[in-house]
């Protein structure tokens, strides 16, 4: 029997609509542009480069080849123009808004700037697709918005109090795109990520993400820092499973699926110890340097929720949602790609 995304990407196969992408020199942003192009769909990409890079574009190109691009158009804007989001939100169907500003310790750090971006460049992009009638606005939430509540697994309709202004925007934009259901008619779905990893995802900067960060630093032999005690534990999600769920939301048909919140996971639990271990066994035939490898613990970071796993069950049921790749399958095809990438960065230095 056919699955639901089965029957979607056969949908997608047989009729072309248009797509915005924002955020789409990202990690999920270019992920997602891929699978589109793959799937013969047209793209406008909307991008200001304040965290997405021109290489993650080049690489796309790449992978899909030159005829899939054609049906690629860039716009490079910034969400927080009123403007730039209604010129790219004309003739488009199905919006799915990734741009943001992420990472809890940035907007702790930072926090009007994250303001800026993931409130009003969120209610900017909400104007824009209701302005331009577009079918359904697909947009980015986020697990931190479950906060201080302790249960597990996190069910959408259960929250705490946010710990992080990041999280504190990642909830208004909930709020927001409820409203605009209720006031607009404008139909949305939240997808709720849940630690996302894969290809392309960027392993420098202060606001690394655990497994690129980790995986560098194994490749090029320097320290993993570990926060804390090393059992704080996370429902890591490969992106394969985040393309799914975002195809899905855009493609649903009953009317009870929509305007909702979905948790994006496998809900399963991986510590970091065991994180360490798990990425460490991969690399240790290619990098015999890490025989000897041990991680340092440091201090708890401000912010941080001690455990995080998804119930996905409301997925399944409205969505049809399941996930492909648990943690060890997407670990294996992510190694992968950093090994070809980080490794050819390391050869370079050297040279």
């Amino acid at each position: 029997m056919m699955t639901r995304y089965q029957h979607v990407l056969e949908q997608l196969q047989t009729r072309q609509y248009q797509w915005l992408v924002t955020g789409v020199a990202g990690f999920i942003g270019s992920s997602l542009l891929e699978a589109l192009l793959k799937l013969d769909q047209k793209v406008t990409g909307f991008d200001n480069f304040s965290t997405g890079y021109r290489h993650n574009l080049e690489q796309t190109r790449e992978t899909v080849g030159e005829k899939a691009w054609l049906n690629f158009r860039f716009i490079e804007g910034d969400i927080r123009e009123l403007e730039s989001c209604q010129a790219a939100c004309q003739n488009v169907d199905y919006v799915l808004h990734q741009a943001a500003l992420g990472s809890v310790p940035r907007s702790i750090q930072d926090p009007i700037r994250t303001n800026e971006s993931n409130i009003t460049g969120f209610l900017n992009m909400l104007v824009a697709s209701r302005n331009a009638h577009v079918r359904r606005f697909i947009y980015a939430a986020s697990s931190s918005t479950y906060g201080d509540h302790p249960g597990l697994p996190k069910v959408e309709s259960v929250i705490g109090r946010p710990l992080s202004p990041y999280a504190v925007t990642k909830y208004v934009n909930e709020l927001y795109a409820d409203v605009f259901a209720r006031c607009y008619g404008l139909e949305s779905v939240g997808l709720r990520y849940f630690n996302v990893f894969g290809p392309r995802q960027d392993p420098n900067g202060a606001y690394a993400a655990v497994i690129p960060l980790w995986v560098a630093a194994l490749i090029r032999n320097k320290p993993v820092y570990i926060n804390g005690d090393g059992e704080t534990s996370r429902d890591f999600c490969f992106i394969e499973n985040v393309i799914q769920a975002n195809f899905l939301a855009a493609l649903a048909e009953t009317p009870q699926a929509v305007n909702q919140i979905y948790n994006v996971a496998v809900n399963e639990r991986t510590s970091l110890n065991q994180l360490y271990g798990m990425m460490r066994a991969l690399l240790l035939e290619k990098f015999p340097h890490l025989q000897n490898h041990k991680p340092d613990h440091v201090d708890f970071r401000a912010g941080d929720v001690r455990h995080s796993q998804a119930d996905i069950s409301k997925a399944a049921l409205m969505l049809g949602f399941e996930p492909t790749h648990r943690i060890d399958e997407g670990l294996r095809q992510a190694m992968d790609w950093y090994i070809a990438h980080l490794h050819v960065e390391k050869t370079a230095e050297r040279a």
